[in-house]
C-alpha cells in the first residue's frame, strides 16, 4: 500500500532534515539533499523537498501498518513545525490503494 501526502511549506528540505537526523536513531535512515528514506519496522515514509513542497510517500505491507507509518511520521513532523501550525495532512491513496486513516 502506498499513500502520499503534501505539506505546503518554505522549510521544506530543513523539515526533511530535522525528520531524518530525529529518526536515525532509532531507525534506518538514509538522506541527501533534498530526498530521504525512513525504514520502520511498520513501514517505510520516503520524504522530498520539492519547491516549497514536502512531499511524504508512506508504504506499508497492510491498512494496520499504513495507519501506524503515517501517524508516526505526521506526529513528528507537528512537532517540528510548531511555529506554522500546520494543519492534519492529507493523505491520498496511491497505485489504486483506497484512502485509510
Amino acid at each position: 500500500m502506498e499513500a502520499r501526502a503534501i505539506l505546503r511549506t518554505e522549510h521544506a528540505g530543513k523539515y526533511l532534515t530535522q525528520l531524518c537526523k530525529h529518526f536515525a536513531h532509532k531507525i534506518d535512515v538514509t538522506y541527501e539533499g533534498d530526498h530521504g528514506e525512513c525504514r520502520f519496522v511498520c513501514g517505510t515514509a520516503v520524504l522530498e523537498a520539492k519547491e516549497g513542497n514536502l512531499l511524504i510517500t508512506a508504504i506499508s505491507p497492510d491498512e494496520t501498518q499504513m495507519m501506524e507509518t503515517q501517524s508516526v511520521v505526521e506526529r513528528h513532523l507537528v512537532r517540528f513545525a510548531f511555529r506554522e501550525a500546520i494543519e492534519p495532512l492529507q493523505w491520498q491513496p496511491q497505485n489504486g490503494a483506497r484512502l485509510i486513516g
